[in-house]
């Protein structure tokens, strides 16, 4: 009865996958069941991480950070395990705040992974049994999953864990790897003590994992329920990669473990069939370590646990993927292009990156992670995502095996994506094209940054902590979202709005003439009536050229062309100073009348990267025009 029942649900699972013409299917075009059959190895075989008992090999793999590793556990063996309460998971209801619930159960998820990793470095079963008091605790939570993201998955809709329904996200998925981990390594030690220690944890990754990643193909995440056009972000890798973590280290049926590692195959090829071929992270590079960065985790620990046969590392799409994140990086204090949610701030973890770049044969990779790995001081850490903290104790040494430096290429174009970085002298510019349904999408198509000399001057300030607005009918309502904050015009009155149908036309890049041009007309609505507005972007000669010619069908209204900037300019008739004069932008004083405001930061993940303010320069036209033409120069 139990083989039917996992052939039904097999035959359930590739009906609702379904199959278009132009899908790359990277791995399940190319690999079936009979292939994992076939070549998945024993897990004692395929684990690339020295058994708990080789004391010899943790010692020389942990040596260069043995003795910070051993201290945070030392710090750890007196914590107290804090309960996530009912009112906790409610709170987000009540006031829309996530952090009440997240940030406990994070920091007993800390706690444990710091226990974990001391005990496998040291080996003498001194944190033991706080990592025993650790799993029960977790082992006797209703959920692992975070009370922001129940309502999609719940009948109910609400932020209680529901009776007798369990969702794999983010959270819930990174507890089930990590606890794997920990049964793994573990189990036999737990066993001296008490069997039902092992028992009980195995049996709550199964239920709270396994299981309903095989009942359920209606998580969205999964991208398996059919629904055309569905955005695929980066959920998508990294909750795979969790799901298939458990299912290699966890399950004992060697039917129902095939059936779930082929269903992660066909979920994960959703997410690369999404991404453009050009490889870029529409979310931005705060997201690519969860996006692309999971992307490599899951392929990584695809390839070990069949020795190296189901292996798409090979594919181009994959490597242009991981190269997004070097092309995206600006310098200074870390500073990178951030279109969408993602902050100005990041560069990305040169671990990840100098294994993705190996993987995919990318010098580029290697030698940016190599750049990270100097300008910053030994960043080893441990944190939840455990197959990540061993992998790095892999890379310590080898990283530091050659010099970094900083990708060379004067521009770089993503064609499907519709992004372009252009690099001249000591300027970096990126502007983007795109449509407004993006993951992580602000109301942005046509907007740029600008920097100079490795310093801010024309921005996009990203996001602040999420609330319950972030992700929901509200999200626009939120001034960092708005096109009104970025660095693009007020139509007739109008900001640009959300959709997938909102979207930039005519868009093209001339690399000789280093010309970008794009029409976004179409990201405004019909109320803002407009015909065309082109905008073209120039860099050259260390000048920056903004040009906006539109036509408009009846307007009623002044045109605004708003700037976002990092420092407070000063204002002059034809001239704007920026960042304390070093550079101006110069207008049309008698076409436009010039206003700054200051935009406070009082949100931390905000004030963070710029301080206690931002600052908006709104350019406000004279005179009500059908047409026209508008000229800025950056200098």
């Amino acid at each position: 009865m139990r083989k039917i029942w996992i052939c039904l649900l097999f035959i359930q699972t590739c009906v609702c996958s379904v199959v278009k013409a132009d899908e790359l299917n990277l791995l399940t075009g190319k690999f079936q069941v009979a292939d994992i059959q076939r070549d998945l190895l024993p897990t004692r075989q395929w684990v690339p991480f020295p058994g708990y008992q080789d004391r010899t090999a943790w010692s020389e793999l942990t040596k260069p950070v043995a003795t910070s590793i051993i201290e945070k556990g030392n710090s750890y063996l007196d914590y107290q395990w804090q309960v996530v309460k009912a009112s906790d998971y409610l709170a987000y209801e009540r006031t829309g705040s996530r952090v009440i619930m997240e940030k406990p159960m994070n920091e007993n998820a800390i706690a444990l992974s710091h226990l974990f990793l001391a005990e496998l470095a040291e080996g003498k079963g001194r944190y033991l049994d706080q990592i025993i008091n650790g799993t029960w605790y977790f082992t006797e939570m209703s959920t692992w999953s975070l009370s922001a993201h129940l309502p999609a998955f719940q009948s109910s809709k609400r932020t209680l864990p529901q009776e007798g329904t369990q969702v794999v996200d983010l959270v819930a998925g990174d507890m089930g790897s990590m606890l794997s981990w920990i049964y793994y390594y573990l189990q036999p030690e737990m066993d001296k003590i008490n069997p039902e220690i092992s028992k009980r944890l195995k049996k709550s990754i199964q239920d709270r994992v396994i299981t309903p990643y095989l009942e359920r193909n209606d998580m969205w995440w999964q991208a398996l329920a059919g629904k055309q056009d569905q955005m695929v972000n980066n959920w998508n890798p990294w909750c795979n990669f969790n799901v298939l973590t458990c299912l290699l280290l966890i399950e004992d049926d060697a039917d129902r473990q095939r059936m779930g590692i082929y269903k992660t195959m066909q979920s994960v090829d959703k997410f690369i069939n999404y991404v453009k071929s050009d490889g870029a992270c529409e979310e931005g590079p705060s997201y690519w370590g969860h996006a692309a960065g999971k992307l490599y985790d899951y392929l990584k620990i695809l390839a070990d646990a069949t020795g190296n046969k189901i292996n798409i590392f090979n594919q181009p799409v994959v490597r242009n993927m991981g190269e997004y994140i070097a092309q995206s990086y600006i310098g200074g204090d870390n500073w990178v292009v951030n279109f969408a949610d993602a902050s100005a701030k990041g560069g990305g973890d040169p671990y990840l990156i100098f294994r993705y770049g190996k993987a995919v044969n990318s010098a580029e990779m290697i030698d940016f992670a190599r750049y990270l790995e100097t300008k910053r001081k030994l960043s080893f850490k441990a944190d939840r995502d455990i197959f990540r903290t061993l992998e790095d104790l892999l890379s310590l040494s080898e990283i530091k095996n050659g010099s970094g430096r900083l990708p060379t290429n004067s521009y770089k174009w993503y064609p499907q994506t519709e992004f372009l970085y252009m690099k001249e002298g000591d300027s970096f510019f990126a502007a983007k094209g795109g449509y407004n349904n993006e993951s992580h999408n602000h109301n942005d198509i046509g907007t740029f940054i600008l920097y100079r000399a490795e310093k801010p001057i024309f921005i996009d300030a990203g996001v602040g902590t999420y609330n319950k607005k972030t992700f929901s009918n509200e999200r626009y309502d939120i001034w960092s979202m708005q096109s009104g904050y970025h660095n693009l015009p007020q139509i007739n009155g109008h900001d640009q709005v959300f959709g997938a149908s909102y979207k930039a036309q005519d868009v093209s890049f001339d690399p000789k003439k280093k010309l970008f041009k794009l029409n976004i007309a179409g990201a405004y609505s019909s109320q803002a009536a407009v015909n065309s507005w082109g905008r073209s972007y120039q860099l050259k000669n260390g000048v920056l050229e903004i040009i906006d010619k539109f036509d408009l069908k009846t307007p009623t209204v002044s045109n605004v062309i708003h700037f976002l900037l990092a420092e407070k300019p000063v204002i002059s008739e034809g001239k704007i100073a920026l960042n304390g004069g070093k550079y101006h932008l110069e207008y049309n004083a008698a076409e436009f009348e010039a206003a700054v405001e200051a935009i406070p930061q009082d949100d931390i993940r905000l004030s963070q990267v710029w301080g206690d303010a931002i600052f908006r320069l709104s350019l406000k036209a004279k005179k009500i025009k059908e047409k026209g033409t508008y000229i800025f120069t950056v200098k």
